[in-house]
């Protein structure tokens, strides 16, 4: 008997045969998998396990902590530093070899423990996941009967049957075969939290509602998938998909080695970008400066080789070698302060660099800025007045639906009702429940029969809510009457609110009687309710509708002001009606014009090639309503063409691909597991407190104005120090090249320049302890590539300017016909006047809360930067490093050098526009 080819889960690259309408029938997937309602036997079920393995979720790769220090050395600043130490160790300049090595060392480390650190936390934040499922087994194929038994959910297999029940989290993607008013909540994959009907499938003729096309989860009510969670009800259904290949694993991997995920590359952000531009403008001037060096001296003052030194000396004073230390430490410092104070996770340092620099937000609606919680609007009648009644008919059919229906958990709508009827609850106990037909997802009604008081036993009342057009349906009503409350129900849906339709109808008690002779003789009636069935509801007579908002997130509205405040647009992604989404925004006080709502439509309509008009679209618009996952994405890749530093906010699987195309990526603690390992930054619990900042406790978009304010802190630091040293490195560099071409020696020994530089970077290390000024904390800060060259030409040519005033005054106050003759007395005032000048930089064009006079950490550093500049050639140090004490003549130039150059310094500050 030839062997049959092994089945293969049903979403595979090679699909079931579809049947004629929107998918494969029953029949049709029980056939590919080679399986029946009665299950697997054990011996077909090993068989498929050594196949397609377990069924558990692919894990990410962990990276080790010395593949992390080696990645470090791929930062463009630290593999500059890193190429230069190398070359001063083939130039046998050990000094300066050893201390790059040095900083590279100490910046992979920060940079590494960090990183490791934060992935340690997001690991120990992963949810439990389900251990066990029911599956229908059979020992043998001869054993017709099959058993239910509990099995762990990763020796699940296609084609094994499974029951689900209430509470049941669905173990792996599988096809209903039976179910009994089964709702299940997709939350995970769509964002959604209303529960979705499943039900075997069926062409569109045997279901009330037919599919509306597409891919989402809700077209497809006869396939459960994984993550899902059953909220009512009971069903059977077959897996059809295990592990790696269910719609779960499938959103967020990419093909890899096994076991692993593959996560698709996400594109450069927005840190580095900026890193990059200012490191090739940065590695072109290094290129460029040792040739000039070198051709200048050999053309003009006859030296070759003997230079290079020199030129490779000049070459490490433009390099901001403490850079990638500053950045690791100013970031690292952040994160911990955010972990420990608000218990935000920072899982990649340059995130919160990113978070500084963010000047739009894009979050989706429910579970941000709303509860996923209703709350009653109110209740009216046909004429769309206010009537109380409507609420009160409501409310008794959800007393006593929740009274007398085995649910595994009180419906949200109903909840809210009871909750808007608190006050009325005494009326409600005098009704008599008689029985109740719980909701059905297909039917969409739920229905309560009760004795109303005073009515006495002969009346029931059947009191049914639902969905309009499935109440109005079952109402006795003129088909003009129908069409205007159909009407008036989509104006309600149109404004945002969620709309239940109500009726009630009177019927005879159906009751049976059973006869007993009692011992007087006489005949007692004991009266049975029977049983009461969905073909009962009928011919109803309409009493009105009740609408629903929903209930909005209470620190949604002061963050939003927070944000904006900060200088942070907020746009709404979400996969709501428009209307819905609109009135969100306006109840949290957000002014949104008409024009500023959009649906997905407009997105289709634009193709990706006409990104640069989708992206003014998206600079637009503040809501963009009905979106699916692409959609999301594609909006926030416009945003960050059009020049955005993006942000997104999202946590479920629907939510991967935007989170990818974002320049930072964000998620709440309570996002699903594969939501956050992709986002960089994680946000604190909705319900954890913060006794200092009640803000903080909803967590979500108050967390994030915290996150907002440490990325920036830490981006105006390492702006703060970029400015002043690249200034200061290029006006240095600048007068060493035309003092080079002047004087008839080199301008500065290279000892002395690495003995500089030791002293200057020593003292820029303050700068990651500093706290920046409030007007530097009111918007994005961003490092901008063209924007920093041109301010740091500016300041470094005003550098480069009191350098040359200094030989000036160097060669007045020398002895000697020219002033030059003395080389020592020459170098130890250039010297003295780089590091006063630097000293003086770092106090003037900094961004703190404090004043020039008073101790901060930067004050401290450059009051030991100036005494380093003025002592070291008076110590005993000065003789060896070429040096030697100044006239007190060259002093007192010195300090008018000084003082006109603070003066000018001060003024172009206050031109170029840098905060103080």
């Amino acid at each position: 008997m030839p062997r049959r080819p092994p089945p293969r889960p049903a979403d595979s690259a090679e699909p079931v045969p579809e049947g004629p309408v929107s998918g494969p029938t029953t029949l049709q997937v029980l056939r590919s998998l080679e399986t029946g309602p009665r299950g697997l036997t054990e011996e077909e079920a090993d068989a498929r396990l050594a196949r397609h393995g377990p069924n558990v979720l692919p894990t990410r790769r962990t990276v080790p902590w010395p593949l992390r220090f080696v990645r470090g050395v791929r930062d463009p600043f630290t593999a500059v530093l890193f190429c230069l130490g190398l070359v001063s160790a083939v130039m046998a300049a050990w000094g300066t070899a050893s201390v790059i090595t040095v900083l590279v060392a100490v910046s992979c480390a920060l940079r590494a423990t960090g990183e490791h650190r934060a992935d340690r936390a997001m690991t120990a934040l992963r949810d439990l996941v389900p251990t066990t499922a029911t599956v229908l087994r059979r020992p043998s194929a001869a054993d017709g009967r099959a058993s239910p038994r509990e099995l762990p959910v990763d020796e699940l297999v296609p084609g094994d049957i499974i029951r689900l029940a209430p509470g049941d989290v669905v173990p792996a993607d599988t096809h209903v075969l039976g179910a009994t008013a089964l709702s299940v909540t997709e939350a995970p994959l769509t964002g959604e939290s209303s529960p979705t009907g499943k039900h075997p499938w069926a062409p569109p003729e045997g279901r009330k509602t037919p599919p509306v096309g597409g891919d989402h989860p809700h077209t497809h009510p006869h396939l459960c998938f994984q993550g899902s969670s059953v909220t009512a009800g009971s069903g059977t259904a077959v897996v059809t998909a295990t592990g790696r290949h269910t719609r779960f694993a499938a959103t967020y991997t990419t093909p890899g080695p096994p076991g692993t995920v593959g996560v698709e590359r996400r594109p450069a952000r927005a840190f580095d970008r900026s890193v990059h531009g200012i490191s090739w403008i940065l590695i072109r001037f290094m290129l460029l400066t040792p040739p000039l060096v070198l051709m200048a001296d050999a053309a003009l003052r006859g030296r070759g080789l003997e230079t290079l030194p020199f030129a490779v000396a000049v070459a490490v004073g433009l390099t901001p070698e403490m850079l990638p230390v500053v950045v690791t430490t100013c970031l690292a410092r952040g994160a911990a302060h955010l972990a420990r104070t608000h218990g935000v996770i920072v899982g990649r340092l340059p995130a919160l660099h990113d978070l500084g620099a963010m000047d739009v937000l894009c979050v989706d609606k429910t579970g941000t800025l709303t509860q996923d919680r209703p709350l009653v609007d109110r209740g009216v009648d046909a004429a769309g007045h206010d009537a109380p009644e409507v609420l009160h008919w409501a409310a008794v059919n959800a007393w006593w639906t929740l009274q007398l229906a085995d649910l595994p958990a009180p419906d949200a709508l109903d909840e809210a009702i009871l909750a808007a009827a608190a006050a009325d609850e005494d009326a409600l106990t005098r009704y008599d429940g008689v029985a109740v037909l719980p909701f059905d997802p297909v039917r969409r009604l739920a229905t309560a029969v009760v004795t109303r008081p005073g009515a006495g036993l002969g009346v029931h009342t059947l009191v049914v809510k639902g969905a309009v057009e499935n109440v109005l349906e079952l109402c006795d009503l003129p088909d003009e009457e129908r069409a205007r409350l159909h009407a008036r129900a989509d104006r309600y849906a149109a404004d945002g609110l969620r709309v239940l339709a109500l009726a009630t109808a009177d019927r005879p008690a159906r009751l049976t009687t059973t006869a007993r002779l009692t011992g007087t003789a006489r005949l007692a009636a004991t009266a049975r309710h029977a049983p009461w069935t969905p073909a009962d509801v009928h011919h109803l007579t309409f009493r009105g509708f009740v609408t629903f908002t929903d209930a909005l997130t209470p620190a949604a509205g002061p963050a939003l002001r927070a944000l904006a405040d900060r200088g942070v647009t907020v746009k709404i992604l979400t996969g709501d009606h428009p209307g819905t989404a609109a009135r969100a925004c306006r109840d949290l006080g957000l002014d949104v014009a008409p024009d500023a709502v959009r649906t997905a439509a407009d997105i289709d309509a634009l193709p990706p090639a006409r990104l640069a008009e989708l992206a003014e679209l998206a600079h637009r618009t503040t809501v963009f309503a009905g979106c699916t996952p692409d959609h999301k994405a594609r909006v926030v890749a416009a945003l960050r063409a059009h020049g955005h530093t993006t942000g997104f906010l999202g946590d479920g699987v629907n939510d991967l691909p935007a989170l990818h195309a974002a320049d930072v990526a964000l998620a709440p603690h309570d996002a699903v597991p594969v939501a956050r390992e992709a986002a960089d930054v994680v946000l604190p619990e909705r319900a954890r407190e913060h006794a200092h900042d009640p803000r903080a406790a909803a967590g979500g978009l108050a967390a994030i104005d915290h996150a907002v304010t440490a990325g920036r802190t830490g981006g105006a630091n390492i702006a703060t120090y970029l400015r002043i040293t690249l200034s200061s490195n290029l006006g240095n560099v600048m007068a060493m090249l035309t003092a080079g071409l002047l004087l008839p020696f080199l301008p500065m020994l290279p000892a002395q320049v690495l003995v500089q530089n030791l002293c200057f970077d020593a003292a820029q290390l303050a700068f990651a302890h500093e706290r920046p000024a409030a007007t530097a904390l009111r918007r994005p800060v961003a490092l901008r590539p063209r924007a920093f060259l041109r301010l740091i030409t500016g300041f470094g040519v005003l550098n480069a300017v009191a350098d040359l005033a200094t030989f000036a005054v160097l060669a007045l106050a020398a002895p000697g016909p020219t002033g030059t003759e003395d080389e020592s007395l020459f170098h130890s005032g250039w010297f003295t006047e780089n590091l006063l000048t630097q000293a003086s930089a770092m106090l003037l064009l900094r961004t703190t809360r404090t004043t020039v006079t008073s101790v901060s950490p930067v004050t401290r550093a450059a009051t030991a930067l100036a005494l380093a500049g003025l002592l070291l050639p008076l110590s005993p140090l000065g003789p060896l490093l070429g040096m030697t004490a100044l006239p007190l003549l060259a002093y007192a130039l010195l300090a008018l050098v000084l003082a006109l150059y603070a003066t000018a310094l001060l003024t172009l500050r206050s031109r170029v526009g840098v905060p103080s």
